[in-house]
Protein backbone atom coordinates (compact mmCIF):
# COMPACT_ATOMS: atom_id res chain seq x y z
CA UNK A 1 0.00 0.00 0.00
CA UNK A 2 1.28 3.18 -0.98
CA UNK A 3 2.44 5.64 1.90
CA UNK A 4 0.80 8.69 2.15
CA UNK A 5 0.52 11.58 4.39
CA UNK A 6 -1.95 14.90 4.62
CA UNK A 7 -0.49 17.81 6.94
CA UNK A 8 -2.54 20.12 8.41
CA UNK A 9 -4.95 21.58 10.47
CA UNK A 10 -8.33 19.55 10.41
CA UNK A 11 -11.01 23.24 10.20
CA UNK A 12 -9.12 24.56 7.27
CA UNK A 13 -11.37 24.52 4.41
CA UNK A 14 -8.60 23.85 1.50
CA UNK A 15 -7.57 20.90 3.96
CA UNK A 16 -11.52 19.71 3.90
CA UNK A 17 -11.35 19.77 0.14
CA UNK A 18 -8.21 17.42 0.05
CA UNK A 19 -9.55 15.02 2.56
CA UNK A 20 -12.81 14.68 0.74
CA UNK A 21 -11.00 14.14 -2.61
CA UNK A 22 -8.24 11.78 -1.86
CA UNK A 23 -11.30 9.47 0.14
CA UNK A 24 -13.04 10.18 -3.38
CA UNK A 25 -9.83 8.19 -5.13
CA UNK A 26 -10.13 5.55 -2.24
CA UNK A 27 -7.04 6.80 -1.14
CA UNK A 28 -5.99 5.67 2.14
CA UNK A 29 -3.48 8.57 3.97
CA UNK A 30 -2.60 9.50 7.45
CA UNK A 31 -3.40 13.27 8.86
CA UNK A 32 -0.59 15.10 10.78
CA UNK A 33 -2.65 17.56 12.62
CA UNK A 34 0.27 20.23 13.53
CA UNK A 35 -1.84 21.56 16.08
CA UNK A 36 -2.15 18.72 18.11
CA UNK A 37 1.66 17.08 17.37
CA UNK A 38 3.39 20.34 15.91
CA UNK A 39 6.09 19.76 12.96
CA UNK A 40 9.87 19.37 13.55
CA UNK A 41 12.12 21.57 11.47
CA UNK A 42 13.98 18.45 10.27
CA UNK A 43 10.32 18.08 8.27
CA UNK A 44 10.20 21.57 7.57
CA UNK A 45 13.99 21.31 5.87
CA UNK A 46 13.26 18.34 4.14
CA UNK A 47 10.13 19.78 2.79
CA UNK A 48 11.98 22.93 2.00
CA UNK A 49 14.78 21.18 0.17
CA UNK A 50 11.72 19.88 -2.96
CA UNK A 51 9.36 22.54 -2.70
CA UNK A 52 11.50 25.41 -1.36
CA UNK A 53 10.62 27.57 1.56
CA UNK A 54 9.53 30.11 0.06
CA UNK A 55 6.14 27.98 -1.11
CA UNK A 56 5.99 26.45 2.08
CA UNK A 57 5.68 29.91 4.22
CA UNK A 58 1.57 30.74 4.01
CA UNK A 59 2.63 34.61 3.60
CA UNK A 60 -1.39 34.94 2.78
CA UNK A 61 -2.83 34.39 6.01
CA UNK A 62 -3.96 36.08 9.08
CA UNK A 63 -1.64 34.30 10.78
CA UNK A 64 1.65 35.91 8.89
CA UNK A 65 -0.29 39.38 8.61
CA UNK A 66 -0.58 39.74 12.60
CA UNK A 67 3.22 38.81 12.79
CA UNK A 68 5.18 41.43 14.62
CA UNK A 69 6.84 43.31 11.68
CA UNK A 70 10.36 42.50 12.71
CA UNK A 71 9.81 39.21 11.98
CA UNK A 72 8.27 39.77 8.50
CA UNK A 73 11.30 41.47 7.98
CA UNK A 74 14.44 39.67 6.06
CA UNK A 75 12.83 36.51 6.11
CA UNK A 76 15.75 33.77 5.56
CA UNK A 77 15.25 29.74 5.44
CA UNK A 78 16.03 29.66 8.88
CA UNK A 79 14.02 32.56 10.32
CA UNK A 80 10.85 31.32 7.99
CA UNK A 81 11.43 27.41 8.96
CA UNK A 82 11.57 28.37 13.14
CA UNK A 83 8.46 30.79 12.70
CA UNK A 84 6.91 27.91 11.38
CA UNK A 85 7.62 25.60 13.89
CA UNK A 86 7.09 28.03 16.47
CA UNK A 87 3.13 28.83 14.46
CA UNK A 88 2.83 25.92 12.25
CA UNK A 89 -0.55 28.04 11.07
CA UNK A 90 2.21 29.79 8.78
CA UNK A 91 2.77 26.26 6.36
CA UNK A 92 0.79 26.86 3.35
CA UNK A 93 -1.77 23.85 3.99
CA UNK A 94 -2.01 21.41 2.94
CA UNK A 95 0.96 19.65 2.52
CA UNK A 96 0.72 15.99 1.47
CA UNK A 97 3.50 13.63 1.38
CA UNK A 98 3.53 11.05 -1.26
CA UNK A 99 5.93 8.21 -2.50
CA UNK A 100 6.94 10.48 -5.64
CA UNK A 101 7.17 13.66 -3.29
CA UNK A 102 5.59 16.64 -1.84
CA UNK A 103 2.66 18.47 -3.11
CA UNK A 104 1.90 21.63 -1.22
CA UNK A 105 -1.51 23.06 -1.47
CA UNK A 106 -4.50 21.47 -2.83
CA UNK A 107 -5.39 21.23 -6.49
CA UNK A 108 -7.58 17.84 -8.14
CA UNK A 109 -5.69 18.18 -11.20
CA UNK A 110 -2.29 18.34 -9.65
CA UNK A 111 -3.06 15.34 -7.24
CA UNK A 112 -4.55 13.63 -9.69
CA UNK A 113 -1.29 13.35 -12.24
CA UNK A 114 0.75 12.93 -8.68
CA UNK A 115 -1.28 10.39 -7.85
CA UNK A 116 -2.92 9.01 -10.50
Amino acid sequence: MTKITLHGIPNCDTMKKARVWLEAQGLAYDFHDYKKVGITSGKLNAWADVVGWEVLLNKAGTTFRNLPDADKADITRDKAIALMVEQPSLIKRPVLEHPGGVLVGFKPDVYASALG
